[in-house]
């Protein structure tokens, strides 16, 4: 006796078919074709208007990151149509409620589309005014999902989208405030030579270095060729390690190229400066190494916020160099990203431009591991609005200046950092006077040597480090002691001070 085979439900043979490979690749094809709808990073697919919130919401996260998109109200995630009832008051709904939960507002166009006789509604959208809000927050498309923006990603974006407008270098001058007749022909023709560009006329070399824009000058120019100083440079030299005491302080005013100048010249004159043989001639070693400085001095200028009154400022402590200038670091920029190297974000595109064509700078980001390789201990620090890089200074620390070949004989900064002789000749021009003035005060060497009394104090240290002097008993009542014999007059041509 024959038995039949059990029948099949038409739920288990839609199991047995999902198994088969061949099955489920031929479904996919026609699933694709008859619902060609996926979500996507411009597409947003929700069932019902149940869904709405998050659907404005998804509506603020493609404009934020793409300007345009589209929203469909009774279509599965999936892609499958699953239809809804769809009125003009429903219409009317929707708009209010985009209108209500979006800022800033935004103008999308509404309609009913029919598939396979069932009702969806589709939205299309676009804006450029982001940031857009849903709800008041701020949201990002990524692939298929909104996610809430942070604080920093929120202002991020908002400086992304004002970045040409935030820009002061390419903007141009106020009315009035600065022409033609006020700009130095021969500093223009100088850059134009150093740029390697044909000179003729003032008027054509700025539109060569792309300076005017619809017949106006633009601000870039003024830093470099007006006639009048455009720029201040403050520099100062401290007593310590902190700001409590300044032994000089000085002012500059220039252009920005002259102002570079000055800035290197000050720290060269406040710092103490080696020195190594190369044959037969002599080679100045500066306990920081100048290539890093420089290159840090331009940045300041080329990357500084020129909306912001203050200046430039070179500060010279004990330990260390400081260099610092208003704006902090720009576009998203990270004290990480910043030191990785090779990543260039410019605040003042026109001004690294200007830099580049004279061979200052380069285009390609090797600013910051240029500084990077030659003072490597440099400290970055962003403090009050102003970006701070820092330098040590070897001699704080009882090191020699920088050599890299030959005999290192150290000299010392004196007044503020000016090297005027030999160590050798101060020092035993003060050993000597103490052996005749035991009980002499640091303020009637400083005067008697012509040095600061710092600069005394640096001599008065490497004696007693070296067994030439020590101090006995306390600040007021005490006295110097000399260690040494007396050097002989006839052989030194001293006798003391």
């Amino acid at each position: 006796m024959s038995r039949t085979a059990p029948t099949k439900t038409h739920k288990q043979m839609v199991e047995e078919w999902k198994k088969d490979p061949e099955f489920v690749a031929a479904y996919d094809e026609l699933d694709t074709e008859f619902n060609p709808l996926r979500e996507s990073e411009t597409v947003e697919l929700k069932k019902s208007l149940a869904e709405l919130k998050q659907g404005l919401i998804s509506m603020v996260a493609i404009l934020n990151k793409h300007g345009a998109g589209e929203l469909w109200f009774g279509v599965a995630p999936n892609g499958r149509v699953a239809g809804l009832d769809a009125n003009e008051k429903t219409l009317r709904d929707v708009s209010q409620a985009i209108g209500a939960h979006i800022e800033p507002r935004c103008y999308p166009h509404i309609e009913v589309v029919h598939f396979d006789q069932k009702c969806c509604l589709h939205i299309t959208f676009r804006g450029q005014d982001a940031p857009y809000f849903a709800y008041g927050r701020a949201y990002m498309r990524v692939a298929d999902e909104d996610r809430q923006l942070t604080v920093r990603e929120l202002e991020n974006l908002i400086l992304h989208k004002n970045r040409e407008a935030l820009r002061w270098d390419n903007q141009p001058c106020e009315a009035g405030a600065l022409s033609l007749d006020a700009l130095d022909p021969a500093k223009i023709q100088q850059f134009v030579e150093k740029a390697e560009l044909t000179w003729d006329t003032p008027e054509n070399a700025l539109d060569k270095l792309e300076l005017r824009k619809d017949g106006l000058l633009l601000n870039a120019v003024k830093l470099f060729f007006a006639r009048q100083p455009a720029l201040q440079l403050r520099c100062a030299v401290f007593a310590t390690t902190t700001s409590a005491t300044i032994i000089d302080r000085h002012d500059f005013d220039g252009d920005i190229l002259e102002l570079v100048e000055e800035a290197q010249k000050y720290i060269l004159k406040n710092i103490h400066i080696g020195m190594r043989l190369e044959g037969l001639y002599r080679v100045d070693v500066p306990e920081i190494s100048m290539a890093a400085l420089r290159e840090a001095i331009i940045n300041a200028f080329c990357h500084r916020d020129y909306r912001d009154p203050d200046y430039v400022q070179v500060a010279i402590f004990k330990n260390r160099v400081e260099i610092r200038n208003p704006g902090g670091l720009y576009d998203g920029l990270t004290m990480e990203e910043m030191r990785g190297g090779n990543v260039s974000r410019r605040r003042n595109p026109l001004i690294a431009d200007l830099f580049r064509r004279i061979h200052m700078v380069e285009g390609w980001g090797r600013g910051m591991p240029l500084i990077l390789e030659n003072a490597p201990s440099v400290q970055f620090r962003q403090i009050a609005g102003l970006f701070i890089a820092g330098f040590e200074r070897p001699s704080f620390l009882g090191e020699a200046p920088q050599e890299t070949a030959g005999e290192t004989t150290q000299e010392v900064a004196e007044t503020t950092g000016k090297t005027t002789g030999k160590t050798t000749d101060k020092s035993e021009m003060l050993v000597e006077h103490l052996r005749r003035h035991p009980q002499t005060t640091i303020s009637e060497m400083a005067v008697l040597l012509g040095l600061t009394d710092d600069g005394v104090n640096y001599h008065l240290r490497r004696l007693q480090e070296d067994g030439s002097l020590q101090r006995v008993g306390g600040r007021k009542s005490g006295h110097w002691e000399v260690l040494v014999p007396a050097t002989n007059p006839t052989k030194s041509g001293r006798g003391g001070i």
